[in-house]
């Protein structure tokens, strides 16, 4: 039996699509420890992991989730440095006596588990719960980057600089090496230019477990279709845009199903229609196994539980790395991409009635999910992992 480290960070979308892998890892007979931030400590228990618990100083950087922009990336750079440098010697610390066998790090932000891994001199696994990138495409035409920025500068220098008492370089922490695995919990046909990937990206695809342990079970109140409607777990402070969910579905012949995120009330919104219900979170899973559409920032997370169900979308990003997600189910007539500024009553459910019994749209979601499958899911990736154990 092998020892598993996960280093996740915060935030739902980073952490749940690995909760299948270590599930099946655990399974397989190999102990499976998580340094997880305490807000998914539960989640981690709940699959029967160890969990190390930690708490991040980089989320009191920030009044409001950072999106990423331009003038923003400098300074969620520097924070994510100064979260690596402090949870490391952390991690070191709490896991003296009982290092694992092998890491298993968040690629876009748990810099740290790589540090570990090399810290220790053992295998180590990167996972991008998200697109990724190479010389053919790149995040970097979603998110206006200054290279020339001093405080950029200055942030990879002083990683560079911690990297090289690793034995590591800064650019393969920050990107993912090609040397290493680098297991994509997205079908390689979801990816933009996903062909021209090497042997090292593993897209394994969306690896969904079961989550009602810690989210509960859900079941319509009757016979009438689902719509699910719900910005996800960080850019959803958004009371307007749920007012306005209210005004396009009243009325409809849909039950609509309304997350609106621990920050808003949902009484706080006025009196619901009454074919909508309101809650500040739901079993996402269960809704969208019965839903006949998703109303969706087009979080990665959110997108791949979508296409796993074969359910269109109706996709409103909020930040960069979800417009790219949005353009992409647009390219590939798998829902819509409604920005937001465009968001009225009367474009919502014009949106909703163009993804609602397309049939065009639903065979590119049967053939999506055809793909979903031959990529492999959990198994895939926990024979990544053991292969990197042998």
């Amino acid at each position: 039996m092998s020892h598993i480290a996960f280093c996740v960070p915060f935030g739902a979308g980073h952490v749940n699509p690995t909760l299948g892998l270590a599930a099946e890892l655990l399974a397989r007979g190999h102990r499976v420890s998580y340094a997880v931030h305490s807000s998914m400590a539960g989640r981690a228990e709940a699959i029967g992991a160890e969990v190390l618990a930690y708490e991040s100083k980089m989320l009191g950087e920030f009044d409001e989730p950072p999106e990423f922009g331009r003038g923003e990336l400098p300074k969620v750079m520097a924070a994510m440095l100064r979260e690596t440098k402090r949870l490391v010697p952390e991690m070191i610390a709490r896991y003296e006596g009982d290092e694992p066998d092998l890491v298993v790090h968040d690629g876009p932000i748990a810099w740290w588990g790589r540090f570990l891994a090399a810290h220790w001199g053992v295998p180590v696994v990167t996972s991008w719960p998200n697109l990724v990138s190479n010389e053919h495409w790149s995040m970097t035409r979603y998110v206006d980057v200054n290279r020339a920025s001093p405080r950029l500068l200055l942030t990879f220098l002083r990683m560079a600089v911690f990297a090289k008492k690793y034995r590591l370089r800064a650019d393969t922490v920050v990107n993912g090496s090609t040397d290493l695995p680098q297991l994509v919990f997205v079908p390689r046909a979801f990816q933009f230019e996903g062909g021209t990937f090497t042997g090292a990206h593993h897209f394994v695809g969306p690896g969904l477990g079961d989550r009602s342990a810690f989210q509960g079970g859900w079941a319509p109140p009757g016979d009438r279709p689902v719509v699910l409607v719900s910005l996800g777990t960080a850019y959803n402070d958004r009371p307007e845009f749920y007012r306005t969910c209210l005004d396009a579905l009243a009325g409809r012949d849909e039950h609509v199903v309304l997350s609106v995120g621990e920050k808003i009330d949902p009484a706080g919104l006025g009196a619901l229609p009454s074919n909508v219900e309101a809650h500040q979170s739901v079993p996402q899973l269960a809704v969208l196994e019965r839903a006949c559409a998703f109303v969706t920032h087009a979080g990665m997370g959110s997108t791949m539980e979508a296409l796993h169900f074969g359910v269109p979308t109706v996709a409103i990003p909020q930040m960069p790395e979800q417009r790219a997600n949005a353009d992409r189910l647009a390219q590939l007539g798998l829902g819509v991409h409604l920005p937001p500024a465009n968001v009225t009553a009367a474009s919502l459910s014009a949106a909703l009635d163009s993804v609602r019994g397309n049939e065009e749209m639903a065979a590119n979601l049967a053939s999506m999910r055809d793909e979903i499958k031959r990529a492999g899911g959990v198994r895939a990736a926990a024979d990544v992992v053991e292969a990197e154990l042998r």
